[in-house]
């Protein structure tokens, strides 16, 4: 299968290579963005090549599909997003996201977001896109929502992050509640 090139007004979603190694450690470096992630802040390149290599592996095996976003006019790297335990199969799969704090508040996941819904509905013929977010992460769950997801109920103890079991909420969206 070859890789999908996502467009929208302002974004392009493309494959992360290697080239972006240095824009993906520079975003999972930055503990405003792994705060609510599931896992520690890099504090070696190698983690970030070690995480491009097992986006691209993923992908070859049909597991998840993780994009760049990348901002068209400038072609500059700023985060990622992607579908996540991806069963093509059972017709499910779990939306992702991070972004580099400097694009905070411009919309930018919430475009990239919609693209990556309707692939995956379209495309892939999907039924059901989940999401988990920490309950302290408003500005993800708000998203969540605002996307046309609803929230199914508490996780509890889902994600082991710094040395405790925290709990999580559980969203989804299925395709016959997906507005275009």
């Amino acid at each position: 299968m070859e890789f999908p090139i996502l467009q929208t007004n302002r974004l392009k979603l493309v494959e992360i290579t290697e080239e972006h190694i240095t824009h993906v450690y520079s975003i999972f470096s930055d503990e405003r963005v792994t705060k609510y992630y599931g896992m520690a802040h890099f504090i070696d390149v190698q983690q970030a090549v070690n995480l491009v290599n097992s986006f691209q592996k993923n992908f070859q095996e049909k597991r998840s599909i993780r994009w760049g976003i990348t901002l068209k006019e400038t072609e500059e790297f700023v985060g990622t997003i992607g579908l996540n335990n991806l069963q093509i199969a059972s017709k499910k799969t779990e939306i992702g996201y991070d972004l580099n704090p400097e694009y905070w508040r411009r919309g930018i996941i919430s475009e990239a977001a919609k693209a990556v819904i309707q692939y995956s509905f379209e495309e892939l013929d999907l039924y059901r896109i989940g999401a988990v977010t920490f309950p302290e992460n408003e500005a993800s769950y708000k998203l969540l929502l605002t996307l046309g997801f609803q929230r199914e109920g508490l996780l509890r103890g889902y994600i082991y992050q710094n040395d405790k079991s925290n709990d999580a909420y559980i969203f989804s969206l299925v395709r016959p509640d997906w507005n275009i």
